[in-house]
């Protein structure tokens, strides 16, 4: 069956980084990153439109999403690290930084969040405070790309253009642990249970176990990678960089399952939806694409077309011609036309100002 991503547009500029949040009662969002500056808030499983976080003034670098999907958190060239609600769309923190912020993520219970930014420098904010950095750690020579919470939360991990991977101890502040790269790491996953770490450096894709920082396994891919995604279940990733494809492999064995292009562009970030059923993908193209993950399948837009029954009274010639037509049609999965009406619960409903609509934000519908 031919792969038909969902392609949702609104951005100006390039899209540089995605983040879903948990699965709640409402379903689940995706928050995406761009060089325009406007971090956008979507329904994860059909890309519908939400909101627009507006109030930096450079373009954002790196995204997160709690994940009960009530705090959105944003870092930008303006030199700040911001903290949203999601359900009103309000700015509640703005966080200081003298340089710009690449990466911000939340802890598990949404009490602290991580940044990275080009000071070198990785830091802990406690959101009860009054926005002041909790904690620092310093070591990294080059600016952090990313940066995570692990372990449980007592422990940060970080990558940088130093072509090194760090290890802190939250509770003694220091280095406890250190992998070199060949080339800088451009991506850094922790995994839904949070025992692998998937990192993207050159052409590799590697997998860490978390807890001894022990290489798993790397596999070489076609092309320089800038992030990959590996599935809930941890029998499949994906993976996408320079040469506008993506890609979808075993975990297991390390064999390329399919590739395909969607984009015109290189691929910046992909992820994951929490339930495994789609991966979505951000581009130097300025467009977020939802893909399946098992083409086929009704979920979301997606809608599994049956082939019709063939006509017993026509001719061998025309009954052939009508089965080609026909098996055609049945191996497309077919996007459902977007439902634009506004959805009643939050975050949804609340998307009031500073969040503000964007005209061109509705998702188009593309075949590959």
């Amino acid at each position: 069956m031919k792969q038909i991503p969902l392609t949702c547009s609104g951005h100006t500029r390039p899209v540089v980084h995605l983040d879903f949040s948990g699965l709640t009662e409402c379903g689940y969002f995706l928050i995406s990153a761009c060089k325009d500056g406007k971090p956008m808030l979507r329904m994860g499983d059909t890309g519908d439109w939400v909101g627009t976080f507006e109030g930096h003034k450079g373009a954002v670098w790196g995204v997160a999403l709690n994940e009960s999907a009530t705090l959105a958190a944003s870092g930008a060239a303006d030199f700040t690290g911001k903290i949203w609600n999601a359900v009103t769309g309000e700015e509640v923190h703005s966080l200081q930084h003298n340089h710009i912020v690449k990466t911000v993520a939340f802890s598990h219970d949404s009490q602290y969040l991580v940044t990275g930014s080009n000071e070198k420098l990785v830091r802990v904010f406690d959101l009860n405070s009054d926005g002041k950095a909790l904690e620092s750690y310093a070591g990294h020579a080059g600016a952090v790309k990313r940066a995570l919470f692990c372990r449980n939360e007592k422990c940060v991990i970080s990558c940088a253009d130093d072509k090194s991977m760090r290890l802190w101890d939250r509770g003694t502040g220091q280095e406890v642990s250190r992998v070199e790269f060949s080339s800088h790491p451009n991506g850094l996953e922790l995994s839904k249970d949070g025992s692998i770490l998937t990192v993207t450096y050159g052409n590799c894709t590697a997998f860490y176990d978390m807890e001894t920082l022990t290489q798993l396994k790397e596999i070489t891919i076609p092309t320089r990678v800038s992030s990959a995604s590996l599935h809930p279940d941890k029998h499949i990733f994906v993976c996408g960089g320079e040469d506008f494809k993506m890609y979808k492999y075993d975990y297991i064995t390390g064999n390329e399952i399919e590739s395909f292009k969607g984009h015109f562009g290189p691929v910046h970030s992909v992820s994951f939806s929490p339930d495994g059923e789609l991966y979505a993908s951000g581009s130097e193209d300025g467009t977020l694409r939802l893909w399946q993950t098992t083409v086929g399948k009704t979920y979301g837009l997606w809608k599994c077309t049956e082939p019709t029954d063939l006509n017993n009274s026509t001719s061998n010639n025309s009954a052939a011609n009508n089965t080609t037509a026909n098996s055609a049609v049945s191996s497309v999965v077919a996007p459902v036309t977007p439902n634009n009406a506004a959805v009643s619960c939050p975050p949804v409903s609340s998307a009031t100002a500073p969040v503000t609509p964007t005209p061109s934000a509705n998702r188009e519908v593309t075949a590959n």
